[in-house]
């Protein structure tokens, strides 16, 4: 990005008005230092932009936005992705008999090893996790293989037996 505009991405309207002032400028016998300097641009651009531009005219001039398509340089295809996503939701780590009770990042980094012989680092898997929409969770404090009739039946019978023990003794509970 140019100093003047900070390291904000300029629009594809602003870059064509740059572009446009630039040859301009250029055509009128400004020196392309002068010209990078007051447009806020490198002198590479502008050199860049003018040679477009007596190539081939104004057609010739970049419209889109350069620099690497939204996408491009992952390591997961959007079919593998949909995959894990999917796996994430339908299933617990448990179930590819990986050792964790919940879906951490090491846990989606190992289930895509598995499926797709793809090693990718925490910080990428947390990116991925990111886009797709998935939010760090608290765990719950409470076994998901707990009994809840078993629970109650504890707090009914047990426990009360356990406050009367404590009492007697002058013990606390914690």
């Amino acid at each position: 990005m140019s100093p003047l505009f900070g390291n904000r991405p300029l629009s594809d309207d602003v870059l064509e008005v740059l572009r446009l002032r630039a040859i301009r400028a250029r055509e009128q016998g400004y020196a392309v230092e002068d010209i990078a300097t007051i447009l806020g641009v490198s002198r590479e651009t502008v050199s860049r932009w003018y040679s477009a531009y007596n190539q081939g005219g104004k057609d010739a001039l970049p419209g889109d936005r350069t620099g690497r398509p939204i996408g491009a340089g992952r390591s997961l295809t959007p079919e593998q992705e949909e995959h894990i996503q999917q796996s994430i939701v339908e299933h617990s780590p448990e179930h590819f008999g990986i050792p964790s009770a919940l879906w951490t990042r090491q846990a989606v980094a190992e289930l895509i090893k598995q499926e797709f012989a793809v090693p990718m680092p925490i910080r990428t898997v947390g990116e991925y996790l990111n886009r797709w929409g998935f939010t760090p969770q608290k765990p719950t404090r409470k076994s998901y293989k707990q009994d809840p009739e078993e629970v109650q039946r504890w707090l009914e019978e047990k426990y009360p037996e356990i406050e009367r023990r404590a009492q007697e003794e002058n013990g606390e509970i914690h």
